[in-house]
């Protein structure tokens, strides 16, 4: 199971800041999450790619914006990983402020997927990416990773919590169960991404069954 515009998806470039991104033209969504939320994986298996998000056993290692070019006029947008990283706290400040003004600034940006874990509650940061975005007006739709981790019963019971919150205080997003290594909530994803990035998949021919007789 692949898209017919996100497995086209190659890396152009990446900037430490808003300064050094490409032209702010087109359509973009942007991925963040915690460093350890699976935000590489989960790229990885959105565009059928083994290899075009680094994944790394040590979490917070995408340091940079990382931009991926599905065509001419749409990218995907890796953020830097945030709350969790061992590093010092001058070069934490980096990300979180390159972060922040591609976020704020960013014409292009038309939608934000945020990885969250499914096994726990939504962390403060978390709940800072949700109350920033609303400010912001910036659409969000949630990714609660590592559903394959939980049963059934569990794992609705995470997602109709999260579902709850977001009615209740943050109406601008959406939620839903997804893990990168079961390949679920594939087509739930691509949807939305198709939403924001203006795009209508082509449709395959039906075969007409009265030439088959």
């Amino acid at each position: 199971m692949q898209h017919p515009l996100y497995q086209k998806a190659h890396y152009v470039l990446s900037a430490p800041n808003v300064n050094h991104c490409p032209p702010d033209e087109g359509f973009e969504v942007a991925f963040a999450g915690r460093s350890n939320a699976g935000k590489s994986s989960a790229l990885n298996v959105i565009t059928s790619q083994r290899g075009l998000a680094k994944t790394s056993k040590t979490p917070g290692r995408t340091q940079l914006i990382n931009f991926f070019a599905c065509d001419e006029e749409r990218k995907l947008v890796d953020l830097p990983g945030y709350g969790y990283a061992k590093v010092n706290v001058n070069t934490k400040r980096a990300w979180e402020q390159s972060l922040s003004e591609y976020i704020e600034t960013r014409q292009a940006l038309k939608g934000l997927i945020l990885l969250v874990d499914c096994r726990m509650p939504p962390t403060e940061i978390d709940i800072t990416m949700l109350e920033w975005t609303r400010s912001l007006d910036l659409p969000v739709h949630v990714l609660l990773t590592k559903s394959d981790k939980l049963k059934k019963g569990p794992a609705q019971n995470s997602l109709l919590q999260f579902k709850q919150l977001l009615n209740e205080q943050y109406p601008h997003a959406t939620a839903q169960l997804f893990s990168s290594l079961k390949r679920q909530g594939l087509e739930q994803v691509w949807s939305k991404l198709d939403e924001w990035m203006a795009y209508e998949r082509p449709v395959k021919a039906k075969t007409d069954v009265s030439t088959l007789s």
